[in-house]
């Protein structure tokens, strides 16, 4: 499945302050959201729920989430009133074959990811014709080019209507419209992942700087760096 000509065409020619509505009402039935329901997920979820609180909103369960994220998502997902969320993950038959003691994440992170994350979200994913993030350029070096219309080379694409947000513009709209806060921020968490795989970051750092700390690996896999 893929999107048409015309429809990349008005997506990309679409202002970025209205490509969320745009993109959910042009591609009904076949754009979904994908939400870690971390740090500043609720904006994004907020600006969803407005338009159609039924839109289906993907969460990756890894079975390796801080408890805080999963009492977080329920939470949100509550106050919201979304009503059509699906989580996603490993069966406990691969959970079995490639990770029987749990510790793969310890000496692979990458072939972790793609077990947890990137092969059942690619599973879930498979009916759609584009999926929207809540992505921005200032998260990290690894995301700074990123579009606001992101074309995939099968056709698809993703759409990142947060882009261009700043982390005080952020934080300004969710304090407007009083949006629960992850209990982790308090702490220093700015970018929330797994347990094992993620640390608070320190004052002057990326968001993003606490996820696969002393590594080099800076992305899951579902969403590579901006080319």
């Amino acid at each position: 499945m893929a999107l048409t000509q015309t429809e990349r065409q008005i997506l990309e020619k679409t202002p970025e302050d209205g490509i969320l509505a745009r993109a959910m009402d042009l591609l009904h039935g076949r754009l979904a959201l994908v939400s870690s329901f971390g740090a500043e997920s609720a904006l994004l979820l907020a600006m969803i729920a407005e338009i159609d609180a039924d839109f289906p909103v993907f969460f990756l369960e890894t079975r390796r989430h801080f408890p805080e994220t999963l009492a977080y998502r329920d939470e949100l997902a509550s106050f919201l009133g979304l009503t059509n969320l699906r989580s996603v993950g490993p069966s406990d038959k691969a959970l079995h074959d490639r990770d029987p003691q749990d510790m793969l994440a310890d000496f692979d992170p990458d072939a972790c990811c793609a077990l947890r994350k990137v092969e059942p979200m690619d599973a879930a994913l498979n009916d759609f014709d584009a999926w929207i993030t809540g992505r921005k350029r200032g998260q990290a070096a690894t995301r700074a080019a990123m579009p606001v219309f992101e074309p995939l080379d099968d056709g698809r694409a993703k759409i990142n209507p947060l882009a261009a947000w700043t982390g005080a513009q952020i934080e300004t709209e969710m304090t407007r419209r009083n949006l629960p806060r992850h209990p982790l921020t308090a702490l220093g968490f700015r970018s929330i992942g797994c347990a094992p795989c993620t640390r608070a970051v320190a004052e002057g750092e990326d968001p993003r700087a606490g996820r696969w700390a002393g590594q080099t690996k800076t992305e899951c896999g579902i969403h590579l760096p901006a080319r």
